[in-house]
């Protein structure tokens, strides 16, 4: 029981590491622009497919062909910004969040067009040899995802707290008004927003489809999931957006393990329609 239960525990961990990056990507643009950004399920299938080509089409090694597939998510995250929201003549966020659904469209179109919408794989980060945790088995492919979480989150830390671009950012947030007073480039700040995003989205979908199928819509249900974690943990709250995706991953395992994996969705969305009606603003939300 101990063992299964370990089992389970690993693997929602690792599942929820995905929501975390995915709601921490929802998190950075919201917080900067105010509105959800619904392209961001789009960069996860992005990231999957260009790390699909990186890897067996152009030959490159594991590595370089990670860092060109997230940077490559990135520069599309900033053209999105750039040239399909930027242009927009309206300020009301209600608009923008429907133009990020019209995008998010095309760009799921684009994909299609481009690697069609056959199922592909990929392969993992290392050989797939599991490894023995307090009984438990655990893919090295978990292990990366856990690491590469955990860097990205540091990373994204250091950028908030020691750079003046991301504290600029942070600005922003907290004053919108006060920081366009002070002079801070609201284009170049937003800009900057989407390419963590995007970067976020693009390392969650190469870290995530070694462990499942890559199609041009994977990231859809993976990207819901993680809006959800991040409404779970409070949305704009980067602490509760890893808290959420963790808390759902969890949900997730063990609701697959000690009930069904058939309803394993509906446990995890039941139990965070519970928490929104005690909590409307979520675990961490202010």
């Amino acid at each position: 029981m101990s063992q299964d239960f370990l089992q389970y525990l690993f693997s929602g961990i690792t599942i929820g590491a995905i929501y975390a990056l995915i709601a921490l990507g929802f998190c950075v643009v919201n917080n900067t622009m105010g509105i959800v950004n619904f392209v961001q399920v789009d960069f996860v299938s992005l990231g999957g497919m260009l790390m699909f080509s990186a890897l067996l089409t152009a030959g490159l090694p594991m590595i370089p062909g990670l860092l060109l597939s997230v940077s490559g998510v990135a520069l599309v995250a900033m053209l999105v910004e750039r040239f399909g929201l930027r242009p927009a003549r309206s300020d009301n966020h209600l608009v923008l969040i429907f133009l990020t659904v019209g995008l998010s469209i095309i760009l799921r179109g684009i994909i299609k067009l481009v690697w069609g919408k056959n199922r592909m794989a990929l392969p993992p980060l290392t050989p797939d040899v599991p490894v023995q945790i307090f009984g438990a088995s655990v893919l090295p492919q978990a292990l990366w995802i856990l690491f590469l979480t955990v860097l990205a989150i540091g990373l994204l830390t250091w950028f908030f707290y020691r750079t003046s671009l991301g504290l600029s950012m942070r600005a922003v947030a907290s004053n919108p008004t006060a920081a366009a007073v002070v002079g801070i480039p609201a284009g170049r700040v937003r800009l900057t927003s989407y390419a963590i995003a995007g970067a976020l989205g693009g390392l969650a979908g190469v870290l995530v489809t070694p462990i499942t199928t890559l199609s041009y819509d994977v990231g859809v249900l993976l990207g819901l999931k993680g809006f959800a974690a991040a409404i779970l943990g409070g949305f704009g709250s980067f602490p509760g957006a890893i808290l959420g995706g963790l808390g759902l991953g969890l949900l997730e395992s063990l609701s697959a393990g000690y009930i069904s994996s058939a309803y394993k969705d509906v446990v995890a969305f039941v139990v965070l329609l519970l928490v929104l009606f005690v909590r409307p603003k979520g675990l961490l939300g202010k």
